[in-house]
């Protein structure tokens, strides 16, 4: 059974920039599109950024040009590079698959930007 685990996170500053980190435990797959989702207080969790097994990005809209999502295949870790943190940007994040993710999230990384 895969486990997610999220670190990094905290408090940044608007404009400032944050890194989050998700290692899996084995069971995942290196082929498997993984990706970066955000649950805002009273909103839905979100997908924000994704990468493909051979490092094709994508971002939503709100995200494009402040984050950069990469992944470390052989040690089974996926990144988020938060820069220009806006407080939108705030939230608890997770990590798992694009489509179909694993049954079990891992607990989440809370982001919170002050001004």
């Amino acid at each position: 059974q895969v486990q997610l685990v999220e670190s990094g996170g905290g408090l940044g500053q608007t404009g400032g920039s944050l890194r989050l980190s998700c290692a899996a435990t084995a069971g995942m797959v290196a082929s498997d599109y993984m990706a970066w989702y955000r649950e805002a207080p009273g909103k839905e969790r979100e997908l924000v950024a994704a990468i493909t097994s051979s490092g094709a990005p994508y971002y939503t809209d709100s995200v494009k040009g402040r984050f950069t999502v990469s992944s470390d295949n052989a040690n089974k870790m996926l990144f988020l590079d938060m820069g220009d943190l806006q407080s939108e940007d705030a939230g608890a994040y997770f990590c798992n698959k694009r489509f179909r993710p694993y049954v079990t999230w891992g607990q989440g990384v809370l982001v919170a930007v002050s001004s």
